[in-house]
């Protein structure tokens, strides 16, 4: 039992610092627009690079903010009728939607993902377009990383679940 909330609170830690990654990059991806639109329509300056670097930034913002947005309870579900179920009907539910959605979906896209990313390292893949962003295969990689760490928040709502689920059994028989 003691494990187990150890095990939790360690994802827990790990989610918590995607998250604040995730609002730090966000703080950049603000600067960079606001550079980006000042330059453009103030000083007529059009930056490619710029441009992919919103993008880039919004896709790390997003995949890293899951994870959190799990950990945090974010996530969708049917809040309607979740929050009026006792806490053991809410732990079963969290139980079987991270065992049969989160944690497969995640297993299937972080073993595509590996190829999808090895593939436009091996290339050398970088933007299409002149003055674009090279090294196109970071912000690849960065789909099958998100959806590791998303599978291993889901494992700390697991954990989560199964002491929800241990402190209700006992509540109930004592």
């Amino acid at each position: 039992m003691r494990s187990l909330i150890m095990m939790e609170r360690i994802i827990n830690r790990a989610a918590d610092a995607l998250g604040w990654i995730a609002s730090t990059l966000f703080l950049l991806l603000m600067v960079n627009v606001f550079y980006d639109v000042v330059m453009r329509y103030a000083f007529n300056s059009v930056s490619i690079a710029l441009q992919e670097m919103e993008w880039h930034l919004f896709s790390a913002v997003f995949m890293l903010g899951v994870p959190y947005a799990i950990k945090a309870g974010g996530h969708v579900r049917v809040d309607v009728l979740y929050e009026r179920w006792s806490e053991k009907t809410q732990a079963i539910v969290d139980l079987f939607g991270t065992i049969v959605f989160l944690i497969p979906f995640a297993v299937l896209v972080i073993y595509y993902g590996i190829d999808f990313a090895r593939e436009a390292f091996e290339l050398g893949e970088s933007s299409g377009d002149p003055g674009g962003l090279p090294h196109r295969w970071i912000i690849k990689a960065l789909i099958p990383l998100s959806f590791f760490f998303m599978a291993l928040t889901g494992v700390g709502m697991l954990l989560h679940s199964l002491n929800r689920l241990i402190n209700a059994t006992k509540t109930q028989a004592g």
